[in-house]
């Protein structure tokens, strides 16, 4: 067996390839309509998909997984963040753990959780 990757729900695709291309560089490999499939291994379903195919919805902004990204100037990610996505919802912002990474989480515009933090 072999992980192929993560995939994620999102309303729509194609602003969560914007969003996600504007914010960490992901690039589209393959557009199979509700589905895309990114560079590094991130696949988008849109919802409409997701609950045909499973019979359930999502529940957005539900804290279960997350998506972590490193980034060594963090600061200038957040300056990003805030210049692009103004209406993003934090869980938390900047903050630093006892150990001295630096961490931010946030939520995609889908809801997905979103942790980015300077390598340790």
């Amino acid at each position: 067996m072999k992980f192929k990757g993560t995939l994620i729900v999102v309303q729509y695709c194609s602003r969560a390839l914007k969003f996600y291309s504007e914010m960490f560089g992901f690039r589209l490999i393959q557009d199979n309509g509700g589905n895309m499939e990114l560079t590094d291994h991130l696949y988008l379903q849109e919802s409409g998909c997701w609950e045909s195919l499973t019979g359930t919805g999502t529940i957005p902004n539900n804290n279960h997984s997350e998506l972590y990204f490193e980034e060594t100037d963090i600061e200038e990610f957040i300056n990003k963040l805030d210049s692009h996505y103004p209406e993003t919802v934090y869980d938390n912002r900047l903050m630093q753990h006892s150990w001295g990474q630096k961490i931010i989480r946030f939520y995609d515009p889908d809801g997905n959780l979103i942790e980015v933090g300077i390598p340790m």
